[in-house]
């Protein structure tokens, strides 16, 4: 078996600068890791990374707690791009990545407990907050490395990185109402959760500052799913007053509402105008093309990661709170000739 010291005489180094390669050691220079790193792989060596964690007391890996189960968080493409971020910068820092998912909130909080109390990770990547979530508390009760996406007022001291989400709804639902719109719905997440939480308030303080009226029928809550789009639609345009325009919480959700709209026999945005969050990539493929919020997922990944093995590392964290900006992306879902309207 090749060992530390093998590499080290082939390459002519001493054997803690080949473990400091080993490491990612930010003070080995590049020359020297990359020739270090040819002789690892000329000779076959691959380090033993359960020696490395008893003797370093770390890891080397990252833990990501994925907000409901897989096989829904894959159908939405925003936590496809919100992970390649993250992967991205942890794969340069030489840190591995652990998914992990529960069926319940008790689930998530025994399993999170395992990791950390068995030090099988060096820090967490929470991809989403609730109101009063037990998750965040136990995290922080035992001061663990740890950084959020999203927000929480309960615990203010808490790495997080996120948008500010009340503006960007703020600013989806400004832009239906400077296209002439005055009956304006949200579809909306669980408001459990704190993102869906913001954007609601967004939305209504849009509303309340152009002096129009918020109708609680106009107003649907579910999940990030197409299916929450579809059934949204199948309520809210059988009222007898239906609202003209519409803010809708993900981009998956919108494709639920175009589907349903089609069906029903209504046209975008002809019937209905509407307006959306994530701007991913089939947003501009959808028929029409989608408006859309972009939050710039992949950097909200990239920052979440970043700034956790910066803390990990014992480097200086500026701030608590990173917010990454958003930016509206106008497309034919939401642009109409408003004097069409009866």
């Amino acid at each position: 078996m090749v060992t530390i010291k093998d590499i080290a005489k082939a390459a002519g180094v001493s054997p803690s600068t080949v473990s400091r390669v080993v490491s990612n050691h930010p003070r080995i220079s590049k020359a020297t890791t990359l020739k270090v790193k040819r002789f690892m792989e000329e000779m076959g060596y691959h380090p033993n990374v359960m020696a490395k964690s008893l003797v370093s007391k770390t890891t080397q890996t990252l833990a990501i707690m994925l907000p409901r189960p897989a096989e829904e968080l894959f159908q939405d493409f925003f936590f496809g791009e919100l992970l390649r971020g993250i992967l991205t910068q942890s794969t340069r820092a030489g840190y591995d990545m652990l998914l992990t998912a529960a069926t319940s909130p008790s689930d998530e909080t025994e399993t999170v407990s395992r990791l950390v109390f068995g030090r099988r990770v060096d820090g967490v990547i929470l991809l989403s907050s609730r109101v009063n979530d037990p998750l965040i508390d136990l995290l922080n009760k035992h001061n663990f490395p740890t950084v959020l996406i999203g927000r929480t007022e309960d615990r203010p001291n808490i790495l997080s990185v996120d948008n500010d989400n009340e503006l960007a709804a703020y600013d989806a639902t400004q832009h239906l109402i400077l296209q002439g719109h005055e009956r304006i719905g949200f579809v909306s997440g669980p408001p459990t959760l704190t993102v869906a939480h913001d954007r609601m308030e967004g939305y209504r303080r849009a509303m309340r500052e152009a002096g129009l009226t918020v109708r609680s029928e106009w107003i649907v809550e579910g999940e990030f799913l197409q299916q929450s789009g579809y059934r949204a639609m199948s309520f809210m345009m059988s009222l007898p007053e239906r609202p003209s325009g519409l803010v809708v919480i993900d981009d998956v959700v919108g494709f639920g509402v175009l589907r349903g709209l089609t069906e029903l026999g209504f046209k975008v945005p002809d019937d209905l105008s509407i307006v959306s969050f994530n701007n991913i990539a089939l947003s501009e493929l959808a028929t029409p093309p989608i408006s859309s919020i972009d939050i710039g997922t992949y950097q909200l990944g990239y920052t979440a990661s970043q700034m956790l093995i910066r803390f990990i590392q014992e480097e200086s964290v500026h701030q608590n709170r990173m917010i990454i900006p958003h930016r509206l992306i106008v497309r034919e879902s939401s642009i109409q000739n408003i004097s069409k309207r009866s």
